[in-house]
């Protein structure tokens, strides 16, 4: 009997020291795991590879940065020699409106002077567009962005999209004056009003004026959104595109 007693505590025994051990395994599992990442978020740190917390105010501010940068870069690349006009996307054709016209003026054998003058449309917009950045920059910095994460988690041309509806009409009053100096710089007008006068008196014709000075800021403008927006796509995917530390911080943490 005492025998068994023995053998009973013996196994009883062996069965809380194994439990023991288990138990001081899975303390030492746990405890390895909390120093790994404490090691982890210390190596981030040092290393600055920690995802920085960002402000409402900083996103903003990183955003107007963007547009800046872009706008800087679209205006220079818009105001070369052809920068519209051997540009398929930025290109100014013919006014839409006075499409019959030229439809006529090409028959009667003005091709060549038709040509000129869509060349002459283009000139006036890169040469609107050397002046264009101050114009564009202080409508980005008048900006109101209600919840500048929305935009930064948004598509890669949500702020663009926000400049161009939220302060379109602005931009728009702002550059005509621009526009206008070109085109009297460029002499579109000289192109023009041989074509409209010829055409205007031509039998049964609808008479053409078309407001040029209008429709050519407005394709400039849409032009050089568009070069805006591929530049803050470029920003946003490319990080050596952010070439300041409020870029870094704000779309490297993106």
């Amino acid at each position: 009997m005492f025998k068994k007693i023995l053998i009973a505590a013996l196994i009883l025994n062996y069965t809380n020291i194994i439990k023991a051990q288990s138990l001081l395994d899975k303390l030492k599992r746990e405890k390895d795991s909390l120093e790994k990442v404490a090691k982890e978020k210390a190596n981030a740190i040092l290393n600055g590879n920690q995802t920085p917390k960002l402000t409402n105010e900083e996103v903003i501010k990183g955003l107007r940065e963007a547009l800046t940068v872009g706008t800087n870069s679209s205006t220079s690349i818009a105001g070369k020699a052809d920068g519209f006009y051997k540009n398929a996307r930025l290109f100014i054709p013919w006014p839409q409106e006075a499409q019959n016209m030229k439809e006529r003026l090409v028959k009667m054998g003005l091709k060549n002077k038709v040509n000129e003058f869509e060349t002459s449309l283009n000139r006036a917009a890169e040469e609107a567009a050397t002046k264009a950045a101050p114009v564009f920059i202080d409508a980005i910095t008048k900006m109101s962005v209600q919840d500048g994460f929305a935009i930064l988690k948004g598509a890669d041309t949500s702020a663009t999209n926000y400049l161009r509806k939220n302060t379109y009409a602005q931009l728009n009053a702002q550059f005509l004056p621009v526009v206008k100096q070109a085109i009297e710089k460029v002499k579109v007008t000289s192109y023009w009003n041989p074509l409209v006068t010829t055409y205007n008196k031509l039998p049964g014709v609808k008479k053409q004026n078309p407001d040029l000075n209008a429709y050519v800021t407005n394709k400039a403008i849409n032009g050089l959104m568009i070069l805006i927006a591929d530049e803050e796509q470029n920003i946003r995917k490319n990080p050596a595109a952010r070439v300041s530390d409020i870029l870094k911080k704000v779309f490297g943490a993106n």
